[in-house]
């Protein structure tokens, strides 16, 4: 079986990309999920405000006992600083050179000057390609959508501009019209979609009635809204796509092919089964085109999309009504007792 494809204009030797986590900040790690057949790996993101909060940190920690006397002012040398970015580029090039596989740069920056920065930086230090983490979490009632969106777009532009290679986003599912926001992201030079990023939602502990925030792993389920935008999409822009979020076994990699997908990101089904899993995918995938008779990716890739599917309907809210009209079948398999 053949099943090397394409993506952002890397050649890969399947479709199953590690994403982005700290799974893949620990190089033993990093040479084992190579070991298992991972096409290409997403480091972990790039974060500038985690960046910050680390520099007030030390700031805090290191001013905290000044001036205790008149013969002191401070306790520390003023040279001191919080290497930051320094030693995450530091880590990615010691990344880059455990493995032999595309390494992909996370970035989510704060201010459009280090969008561009950090994103030159990740290039010189090795990255394969840089994948945008567009987290925009809207806690100001006068920002509209719209506003949102011309940042975003103009943070591609720019990124595009500073760097040669790939430039991919990875967006979440809340936009009002995801469709129309790809396209629009596509014209600024966007060369590939993550299909989508899964948030960090906070909790609350009714016991002590405080927040907290769990680390969320995905579910099986998760995968059918990437699925249903990765079947919208293929075919009608020139950019790759990666379904992202629900990605457990072979069969649901298959599904997203089927459906029109480049590629897959992985993340949580590694947490649960360990690096093997990439392994076990990768034959399911090979023993289910044997038994269909499929040499390549490309021969049933998009073959369930919204383009060559037969039913106009499958991808649109006639579904959702037909579904509605079905509602007793439910009582079939939960018979209510």
């Amino acid at each position: 079986m053949d099943i090397k494809t394409k993506y952002l204009g890397l050649d890969l030797r399947n479709p199953i990309i590690v994403g982005a986590s700290n799974l893949v900040t620990d190089t033993d790690m990093l040479k084992k999920l190579e070991d298992a057949g991972a096409a290409a790996i997403v480091y972990k993101s790039l974060f500038e405000e985690q960046i910050h909060l680390e520099n007030l940190e030390l700031h805090q920690d290191m001013t905290d006992y000044n001036e205790r006397n008149a013969e002191m002012t401070n306790l520390f040398h003023d040279n001191l600083y919080e290497a930051g970015a320094d030693e995450f580029i530091f880590a990615f090039e010691k990344a880059k050179k455990a493995i032999n596989i595309p390494l992909i740069a996370s970035l989510n920056a704060v201010y459009d000057e280090t969008w561009y920065e950090y994103a030159k930086r990740l290039q010189n230090a090795g990255a394969d390609a840089i994948e945008l983490n567009f987290y925009a979490v809207p806690v100001d009632f006068d920002v509209d959508g719209r506003g949102i969106i011309n940042e975003e777009l103009d943070v591609i532009e720019g990124v595009k501009k500073a760097v040669t290679i790939p430039v991919s986003v990875k967006l979440s599912p809340f936009y009002t019209n995801p469709l129309f926001t790809i396209a629009e992201m596509t014209k600024r030079g966007a060369d590939g979609f993550v299909l989508f990023n899964r948030l960090f939602q906070p909790d609350i502990n009714i016991d002590s009635e405080t927040h907290h925030f769990p680390y969320n792993l995905s579910h099986e389920q998760d995968a059918r809204l990437a699925l249903r935008f990765a079947g919208l999409l293929y075919g009608q822009l020139d950019a790759s796509i990666c379904s992202s979020m629900g990605v457990f076994t072979g069969a649901d990699v298959i599904k997203m092919i089927l459906a029109g997908a480049d590629v897959v990101q992985v993340v949580s089904t590694i947490y649960k089964h360990g690096p093997k899993q990439i392994t076990r995918m990768l034959q399911d995938i090979e023993d289910w085109m044997t038994t269909k008779q499929y040499d390549t990716l490309e021969s049933f890739r998009g073959k369930l999309s919204n383009l060559h599917t037969k039913d106009p309907y499958t991808y649109r809210r006639a579904q959702y009504v037909d579904i509605l009209m079905k509602s007793n079948e439910i009582f079939k398999k939960y018979p209510l007792r």
